[in-house]
């Protein structure tokens, strides 16, 4: 009898303030996030971009509770699913696989291969496609296969994007219509969707679907939810001298308050896990920049987690998938061109493509400068304050 796996994808988080410094450094000691001219630099310069920013991120996370919630409640999802698959007649293994913490992807895939698992469904817990979240993770996996000929017996299939599918459409429009309810004039809130950006270059250069998705997605819910409420879609997470997609959230926020909105009901749209930007970027910045701006209302619909309207969908899903015809690493649409991918973490920064020439010279500087402080003690670093 063959044996079905499930692999849950996601980002990953520092679960306590030791794990802050550590988890900067799996992000930028990857290429796709920082690009240097020099590949046996990667490492050092990740040690010392993860050094300098550890603090500030600490902060961050000390204002949820000094770590991030996303592994907790990522494996009560896949414990979640695993019953509902389990109702469903399946006797299936889910695993989780983050990109830079534990438990990292790497050791999923090899606990997969330990349980001799002969068919795996790929699951990203993003709703929406972006080269940046679950294109990032699928470039991993796929090269895994490539580098380790074991694989090849497992049968794999993909699931790229599912922010159409009725049944997640419906539970979020089931959590705003909670939230709506408790409010005295539930039809007078104006409804805010505040989305993880990305860089435009990567809709426009590269062809990411992110930004046509999470419109569609947003005009999905709406009709699901069925009320009158003006909404407005806005983008969030915002980082370094790029063009982002817009509107920006805070903007659009301030836009609504000299509009005279007094009633903010936030919904994270491309999120299905509580986790920093929604605990402390939404809850607490955002929340701080609609009360300056005259917002007396904020309100947030809460992340799915594991609701059960969206455990079912989950569930259902998995099924779908494990009996249609596969989707490999081939049959996804790559970008044209080499693509850059920034991190998804407020420590990031946006570069075009001049800056990025720059990057490389001041990354040799950097380093350089690093070292002599290291040997020395007395180097450029510590005489103009940086260390």
């Amino acid at each position: 009898m063959s044996r079905v796996g499930v692999l849950l994808l996601n980002l990953g988080g520092p679960e306590k303030p030791g794990d802050v410094r550590p988890f900067l450094f799996n992000l930028f000691s990857d290429p796709e996030i920082i690009r240097i001219p020099f590949p046996w630099l990667q490492k050092p310069l990740a040690w010392f971009i993860s050094s300098r920013r550890a603090a500030t991120s600490r902060e961050n996370y000390q204002q949820i509770g000094g770590g991030s919630p996303l592994r907790r409640i990522t494996e009560e999802q896949g414990e979640a699913l695993k019953v509902a698959l389990e109702e469903k007649g399946h006797d299936a293994e889910v695993y989780i696989g983050m990109r830079y913490w534990h438990p990292f992807t790497e050791e999923a895939i090899a606990q997969i291969k330990r349980d001799s698992i002969d068919k795996l469904v790929v699951l990203p817990l993003y709703p929406q496609y972006s080269i940046s979240t679950s294109g990032s993770s699928f470039r991993l996996l796929e090269q895994l296969w490539q580098d380790d000929p074991k694989l090849a017996s497992i049968e794999y299939t993909l699931i790229p994007s599912w922010y159409a599918r009725p049944g997640y459409v419906n539970a979020m429009a089931d959590l705003i219509r909670t939230e709506l309810d408790k409010l005295p004039n539930p039809d007078s809130a104006h409804i805010f969707f505040s989305a993880h950006g990305v860089p435009v270059s990567y809709v426009e250069e590269f062809g990411d679907p992110y930004q046509r998705e999470i419109e569609h997605c947003t005009d999905l819910i709406m009709q699901a939810l069925g009320r009158p409420n003006d909404y407005t879609l806005a983008y969030q997470s915002r980082v370094g001298p790029i063009e982002w997609l817009q509107p920006y959230t805070e903007d659009a926020i301030k836009s609504l308050a000299e509009a005279g909105v007094d009633e903010l009901m936030v919904v994270p749209i491309s999120f299905v896990s509580e986790h920093i930007e929604t605990l402390q970027e939404i809850d607490i910045e955002y929340r701080e920049v609609a009360e300056e701006a005259g917002i007396e209302h904020f309100y947030r619909v809460p992340a799915l987690n594991t609701y059960s309207g969206f455990i079912t969908d989950l569930a259902e899903m998995v099924e779908e998938a494990a009996i249609a015809k596969p989707v490999h690493f081939s049959d996804l649409e790559k970008p044209q061109k080499k693509v850059k991918i920034y991190p998804q973490d407020k420590s990031a920064w946006g570069m075009t493509p001049v800056a990025e020439v720059w990057n490389g010279r001041l990354a040799m500087l950097g380093f350089l400068a690093l070292l002599a402080e290291i040997v020395t003690g007395h180097g450029p670093l510590h005489l103009i304050g940086l260390l």
